[in-house]
């Protein structure tokens, strides 16, 4: 995908991929609605307790660098589990998101 970045006061165009031109898209509409809250909130104060509470929540809080770097972790651990056989999957996850201990995992899988 092609996107057209302002630098040094010069358009220039540049190709992207698409996780990289979703991201943009998803800053631009948060730069938007910020500028719309600014607008709705003139006096200043209440914007700056509006930034404060929403800032920094969610994945919008994340730089482009943090988001790229998710997504290529997320991207080589799902090759991986891939490889994996279903017992040794279903094994990881529950470790990974259930949080459960290796020995609660034996316990479930019926091995020591």
């Amino acid at each position: 995908m092609e996107v057209t970045i302002n630098y040094n006061g010069q358009a220039v165009a540049v190709e992207v991929t698409l996780e990289v031109y979703e991201f943009l898209d998803r800053a631009d509409h948060k730069t938007e609605n910020l500028f719309h809250e600014q607008r709705r909130h003139w006096d200043g104060r209440e914007f700056d307790e509006y930034i404060i509470t929403t800032e920094g929540v969610g994945v919008y809080g994340e730089t482009p660098e943090e988001y790229l770097c998710r997504m290529e972790t997320l991207h080589e651990l799902m090759a991986v589990l891939d490889t994996c056989t279903e017992s040794q999957r279903r094994r990881f996850l529950l470790y990974a998101l259930d949080g459960l201990s290796l020995a609660e995992i034996g316990v479930l899988c019926g091995c020591s």
